[in-house]
């Protein structure tokens, strides 16, 4: 553990990115978990925070483990090689991806109402999560920012496994992690002393915070 919780870790990246303040940022965080997280980076840098909202494609079989995601509009990336390996047929894939496309709906609706996401032109983004496992939330995250063109995408994470971090550094122009961890199995709540389940109603919170 080297975070006492969530608030400490976004503390820390915030002071890895203070070059950025003044430099025309954006933060996007990926909710639930990473909303705590660019909550602090974005005071710090005094800048916009916005959330990125995706959603992770999970196995039948649990509510953590994931083989792909959807992005705000409702693209698809899948980790065909695993569901070819563990046999998983194209009926449970369409199933599973339904169901995170319908809760994908649902979170748009809370979080962002009916607001767009902006076009990111002569801006800098910084993409942010509470830790990366897998890495496909923020891969998806990152290709439909790609979209927006922004001068400069950003991935600040307090952890991640080795995996999640190598496929991730690939896509994006910098990534911030102090964290990097190999071996088998590897969760994001080993990295804090402190961890839970973030509600809706906490992410809400820290929205209207913002906007104060």
């Amino acid at each position: 553990m080297i975070y006492k919780d969530r608030t400490e870790a976004g503390q820390k990246l915030a002071k890895e990115l203070e070059k950025y303040k003044d430099k025309n940022v954006i933060v996007f965080a990926i909710p639930n978990g990473g909303v705590p997280v660019g909550f602090e980076i974005a005071k710090k840098l005094e800048c916009s925070l916005d959330v990125m909202i995706v959603r992770k494609i999970l196995y039948p079989w649990t509510t953590e483990a994931g083989f792909g995601a959807v992005d705000p509009e409702g693209g698809v990336i899948l980790e065909k090689g695993i569901l070819t390996q563990l046999g998983i047929t194209k009926r449970i894939i369409d199933a599973q991806v339904e169901k995170a496309k319908q809760q994908l709906k649902g979170k748009i609706k809370k979080f962002r109402k009916e607001k767009t996401y902006p076009e990111l032109r002569g801006k800098t983004a910084i993409l942010v999560d509470d830790g990366l496992a897998t890495g496909y939330s923020m891969l998806v995250s990152l290709r439909f920012l790609k979209k927006k063109k922004p001068d400069k995408i950003i991935v600040a994470v307090p952890t991640a496994s080795q995996g999640a971090y190598e496929k991730i550094k690939k896509e994006t122009d910098e990534i911030v992690c102090p964290d990097v961890r190999s071996g088998f199995p590897f969760a994001v709540a080993d990295a804090y002393k402190k961890w839970h389940d973030v509600p809706d109603e906490e992410v809400l919170e820290y929205l209207k915070r913002v906007k104060k």
